[in-house]
């Protein structure tokens, strides 16, 4: 009692009227074909990047002339940072905004990984803008400008409110949203930035330690890599298909098995359509089903098990009545699988 899966036009919109023929359906809980995303609404995500983007992009301006006026690289580093904070969270709204196409037959799943390119975009422009303050604080060091302690003083407070803000703002509705959590990284770390300007500003002023401004921009630049990096290893783990990193395939292996009309599972794969919207897909072995109907109705329930167990919302269960044949060696019973790869099954 096998089937194939759903090809990319049935599991569009327009096929979803027909589902309730398959024994292997696609199914999100609600009547759609991609399943939900369980954190904010995109709503209230699009409303703080646009708030965030309209005051990091006023004060960028505002730090660049106070850079130039008081000869601070603090203040140009930070505002090249914001530069790219400005440009990160540009790219965020238009993630965001793909992200809520439709699904086409030309695109099945719609556009979920544009949230996640958005965030490898992110973490690119972060990795950019620490090269480009480690190299000016380098040619600073050996030479230090004349820094106007208290202007620079002045203008990184007002940095740090902005920063501060427009953190917190994102930080309310980036739940697990990877390139939510990419426009919330660029304004921690420019709050971290505004820190060091205030720190060097203080040493200008009480010691006159120019020094302080340059080596405390390479420190900076330091944590910017980090995040940066951080960041780039998640979006990349997504575009490759790996398991996502709160999903426990063995656990949800054996809630399946535990179940009284399951024999066996095998072939389980999970993937994430957008970072916080996870896919699975198994092979189940049912016992004592009697008709096609049944089935379908023991693979509903199923579903909704993994929905409210796991919140895996986007599930395709292929129904059996036997064991199908054993897979070769490199086909890992349990592994991740991107759809392509799952539709080469010969099942």
């Amino acid at each position: 009692m096998t089937t194939p899966e759903p090809s990319p036009a049935e599991a569009s919109p327009a096929a979803t009227g027909t589902a309730g023929t398959r024994t292997s359906v696609a199914d999100d809980h609600a009547g759609h074909a991609h399943g939900h995303h369980h954190g904010p609404p995109r709503g209230l995500q699009r409303r703080a990047l646009w708030l965030a983007l309209a005051a990091n992009g006023s004060f960028m301006v505002v730090e660049a002339v106070g850079g130039v006026a008081f000869s601070s690289l603090a203040l140009l580093a930070d505002a090249a940072h914001m530069l790219s904070d400005v440009a990160g969270l540009a790219i965020a709204l238009i993630a965001l905004r793909l992200l809520s196409r439709p699904a086409t037959r030309t695109h099945s799943f719609g556009l979920q990984r544009a949230e996640v390119l958005g965030g490898q975009v992110n973490a690119l422009l972060l990795l950019a803008a620490a090269a480009y303050i480690v190299y000016e604080a380098v040619q600073r060091i050996g030479s230090p400008a004349d820094i106007d302690g208290g202007g620079m003083l002045v203008v990184a407070v007002l940095g740090l409110l902005v920063n501060v803000g427009s953190a917190w703002l994102l930080a309310r509705s980036k739940g697990q949203s990877l390139n939510m959590q990419g426009a919330f990284l660029h304004m921690v770390l420019d709050a971290a930035a505004s820190v060091g300007a205030i720190i060097a500003a203080v040493a200008v002023i009480v010691w006159n330690a120019d020094w302080v401004d340059p080596a405390i921009s390479i420190v900076l630049s330091v944590l910017v890599v980090w995040s940066a990096w951080s960041l780039l290893r998640d979006t990349t783990h997504v575009m490759l298909e790996g398991t996502p990193r709160h999903v426990d395939l063995e656990a949800i292996e054996a809630a399946l098995v535990g179940e009284t009309s399951v024999s066996a599972v095998h072939h389980v794969h999970a993937w994430s359509l957008a970072s916080d919207v996870t896919a699975l897909s198994a092979h189940v072995v049912l016992d004592d089903v009697e008709s096609l109907h049944d089935a379908q109705e023991e693979g509903e329930r199923l579903k909704s098990l993994l929905h409210d167990d796991f919140g895996i919302d986007h599930t395709t269960l292929e129904l059996e009545c036997h064991p199908c044949a054993a897979p070769d060696d490199d086909d890992i019973a349990r592994s991740v699988g991107s759809p392509t790869e799952r539709a080469g099954h010969p099942h």
